[in-house]
Protein backbone atom coordinates (compact mmCIF):
# COMPACT_ATOMS: atom_id res chain seq x y z
CA UNK A 1 0.00 0.00 0.00
CA UNK A 2 1.27 3.45 -0.95
CA UNK A 3 2.24 5.62 2.06
CA UNK A 4 2.27 8.96 0.27
CA UNK A 5 1.66 10.60 -3.07
CA UNK A 6 2.23 14.10 -4.43
CA UNK A 7 -0.30 15.82 -6.65
CA UNK A 8 -0.23 19.19 -8.38
CA UNK A 9 -3.19 21.53 -7.95
CA UNK A 10 -3.36 24.42 -10.41
CA UNK A 11 -2.98 27.78 -8.66
CA UNK A 12 -1.94 26.10 -5.40
CA UNK A 13 1.09 23.96 -6.14
CA UNK A 14 2.21 20.60 -4.87
CA UNK A 15 0.07 18.81 -2.27
CA UNK A 16 1.29 15.83 -0.27
CA UNK A 17 -1.25 13.08 0.30
CA UNK A 18 0.00 11.04 3.24
CA UNK A 19 -1.46 7.91 4.82
CA UNK A 20 -2.19 8.39 8.54
CA UNK A 21 -2.99 5.71 11.09
CA UNK A 22 -4.27 8.38 13.51
CA UNK A 23 -6.53 10.36 11.17
CA UNK A 24 -10.23 9.62 11.53
CA UNK A 25 -11.18 11.77 8.54
CA UNK A 26 -9.42 13.49 5.65
CA UNK A 27 -7.53 16.42 7.14
CA UNK A 28 -5.98 19.27 5.14
CA UNK A 29 -3.22 21.44 6.66
CA UNK A 30 -0.86 24.08 5.37
CA UNK A 31 2.41 23.19 7.10
CA UNK A 32 4.52 25.93 5.50
CA UNK A 33 4.16 28.09 2.44
CA UNK A 34 5.51 25.26 0.29
CA UNK A 35 4.10 22.24 2.14
CA UNK A 36 0.42 21.40 2.00
CA UNK A 37 -0.49 18.04 3.55
CA UNK A 38 -3.58 15.92 3.38
CA UNK A 39 -3.78 13.26 6.10
CA UNK A 40 -5.49 10.25 4.55
CA UNK A 41 -7.12 7.81 6.99
CA UNK A 42 -6.81 4.07 6.51
CA UNK A 43 -9.66 2.94 4.28
CA UNK A 44 -9.80 6.17 2.26
CA UNK A 45 -8.30 6.09 -1.22
CA UNK A 46 -5.77 8.59 -2.48
CA UNK A 47 -8.24 9.32 -5.31
CA UNK A 48 -10.84 10.46 -2.75
CA UNK A 49 -8.22 12.44 -0.83
CA UNK A 50 -7.09 14.16 -4.03
CA UNK A 51 -10.70 15.03 -4.92
CA UNK A 52 -11.12 16.48 -1.43
CA UNK A 53 -7.94 18.58 -1.78
CA UNK A 54 -9.04 19.82 -5.20
CA UNK A 55 -12.46 20.77 -3.77
CA UNK A 56 -10.60 23.03 -1.30
CA UNK A 57 -8.62 24.82 -4.04
CA UNK A 58 -10.16 28.28 -3.44
CA UNK A 59 -9.75 27.96 0.34
CA UNK A 60 -6.10 26.98 -0.15
CA UNK A 61 -5.44 29.89 -2.52
CA UNK A 62 -7.00 32.35 -0.06
CA UNK A 63 -4.98 31.06 2.90
CA UNK A 64 -1.74 30.74 0.95
CA UNK A 65 -2.13 34.38 -0.10
CA UNK A 66 -2.56 35.42 3.55
CA UNK A 67 0.45 33.35 4.56
CA UNK A 68 2.58 34.97 1.85
CA UNK A 69 1.69 38.44 3.14
CA UNK A 70 2.41 37.39 6.72
CA UNK A 71 5.67 35.73 5.67
CA UNK A 72 6.85 38.99 4.10
CA UNK A 73 5.94 40.94 7.25
CA UNK A 74 7.76 38.42 9.40
CA UNK A 75 10.78 38.38 7.12
CA UNK A 76 11.01 42.17 7.42
CA UNK A 77 10.65 41.96 11.21
CA UNK A 78 13.27 39.22 11.45
CA UNK A 79 15.76 41.16 9.35
CA UNK A 80 15.27 44.34 11.35
CA UNK A 81 15.08 42.69 14.77
CA UNK A 82 17.79 40.11 15.36
CA UNK A 83 17.18 38.30 18.63
CA UNK A 84 19.92 38.04 21.20
CA UNK A 85 19.11 35.28 23.71
CA UNK A 86 20.48 37.27 26.66
CA UNK A 87 18.39 40.33 25.83
CA UNK A 88 15.35 38.17 25.10
CA UNK A 89 15.78 36.48 28.49
CA UNK A 90 15.85 39.85 30.27
CA UNK A 91 12.73 41.07 28.46
CA UNK A 92 10.82 37.83 28.99
CA UNK A 93 11.92 37.45 32.63
CA UNK A 94 10.81 40.99 33.47
CA UNK A 95 7.45 40.50 31.80
CA UNK A 96 6.93 37.03 33.32
CA UNK A 97 7.72 38.29 36.82
CA UNK A 98 5.41 41.27 36.45
CA UNK A 99 2.49 39.16 35.16
CA UNK A 100 3.12 36.36 37.68
CA UNK A 101 2.91 38.80 40.59
CA UNK A 102 -0.07 40.72 39.18
CA UNK A 103 -2.12 37.55 38.59
CA UNK A 104 -0.81 35.72 41.66
CA UNK A 105 0.33 32.78 39.52
CA UNK A 106 3.78 31.82 40.86
CA UNK A 107 6.22 29.65 38.93
CA UNK A 108 9.49 27.95 39.80
CA UNK A 109 12.18 28.72 37.20
CA UNK A 110 12.35 30.36 33.79
CA UNK A 111 14.22 28.92 30.81
CA UNK A 112 14.48 30.85 27.54
CA UNK A 113 15.12 28.67 24.52
CA UNK A 114 15.04 28.78 20.74
CA UNK A 115 12.37 26.10 20.41
CA UNK A 116 11.39 25.07 16.89
CA UNK A 117 7.84 23.89 17.51
CA UNK A 118 6.35 25.80 20.43
CA UNK A 119 6.12 29.20 22.03
CA UNK A 120 6.39 27.88 25.54
CA UNK A 121 5.75 25.09 27.98
CA UNK A 122 5.31 24.46 31.70
CA UNK A 123 6.81 21.44 33.45
CA UNK A 124 5.25 19.43 36.24
CA UNK A 125 7.63 21.31 38.58
CA UNK A 126 6.17 24.64 37.34
CA UNK A 127 9.29 25.56 35.40
CA UNK A 128 8.35 27.85 32.53
CA UNK A 129 10.06 27.56 29.13
CA UNK A 130 9.57 30.51 26.79
CA UNK A 131 10.69 30.80 23.20
CA UNK A 132 13.14 33.67 22.72
CA UNK A 133 11.28 34.65 19.52
CA UNK A 134 8.35 35.86 21.65
CA UNK A 135 10.14 39.20 21.80
CA UNK A 136 9.41 39.54 18.05
CA UNK A 137 5.63 39.21 18.28
CA UNK A 138 3.25 42.03 19.31
CA UNK A 139 3.27 42.67 23.09
CA UNK A 140 -0.28 41.40 23.63
CA UNK A 141 0.72 38.06 22.06
CA UNK A 142 3.85 37.82 24.20
CA UNK A 143 1.67 38.43 27.26
CA UNK A 144 -0.81 35.83 26.04
CA UNK A 145 1.94 33.18 25.74
CA UNK A 146 3.22 34.03 29.21
CA UNK A 147 -0.23 33.92 30.82
CA UNK A 148 -0.98 30.67 28.95
CA UNK A 149 2.06 29.03 30.53
CA UNK A 150 1.37 30.51 33.97
CA UNK A 151 -2.14 29.02 33.89
CA UNK A 152 -0.46 25.66 33.27
CA UNK A 153 1.00 25.98 36.78
CA UNK A 154 -2.61 25.41 37.93
CA UNK A 155 -4.01 23.20 35.15
CA UNK A 156 -1.48 20.89 33.44
CA UNK A 157 -3.42 20.17 30.26
CA UNK A 158 -5.57 21.88 27.62
CA UNK A 159 -8.92 20.70 29.00
CA UNK A 160 -12.09 22.79 29.14
CA UNK A 161 -11.08 23.68 32.70
CA UNK A 162 -7.75 25.05 31.44
CA UNK A 163 -9.48 27.27 28.87
CA UNK A 164 -12.01 28.40 31.46
CA UNK A 165 -9.21 29.49 33.84
CA UNK A 166 -7.25 31.11 30.99
CA UNK A 167 -10.34 33.01 29.85
CA UNK A 168 -10.82 34.23 33.43
CA UNK A 169 -7.51 36.11 33.01
CA UNK A 170 -7.87 36.77 29.27
CA UNK A 171 -11.47 36.76 28.01
CA UNK A 172 -10.21 36.82 24.40
CA UNK A 173 -7.68 33.99 24.91
CA UNK A 174 -8.89 31.86 22.01
CA UNK A 175 -8.57 34.75 19.55
CA UNK A 176 -5.08 35.55 20.87
CA UNK A 177 -4.16 31.86 20.53
CA UNK A 178 -5.19 31.91 16.86
CA UNK A 179 -3.37 35.19 16.30
CA UNK A 180 -0.15 33.82 17.81
CA UNK A 181 -0.46 30.77 15.54
CA UNK A 182 -0.08 33.12 12.58
CA UNK A 183 3.51 33.78 13.67
CA UNK A 184 4.54 30.10 13.53
CA UNK A 185 7.08 31.01 10.83
CA UNK A 186 9.30 32.46 13.51
CA UNK A 187 9.58 29.09 15.22
CA UNK A 188 11.59 27.65 12.36
CA UNK A 189 14.09 30.53 12.24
Amino acid sequence: MEKSKKVEIRGVGEVLLERSQRAKQINLTIKTLNVIRVAVPVGVSFVDAELFARSKREWLKKHLSRIQVLALEIERAVKTTPVDRKIAREILADRLNEISKRLNLPYNKLFVKNQKTRWGSCSMQNNINLNMNLVRVPPELMDYAIIHELVHTKVKNHSQRFWHVLEYYLPNARELDQELDRYWWMLSE
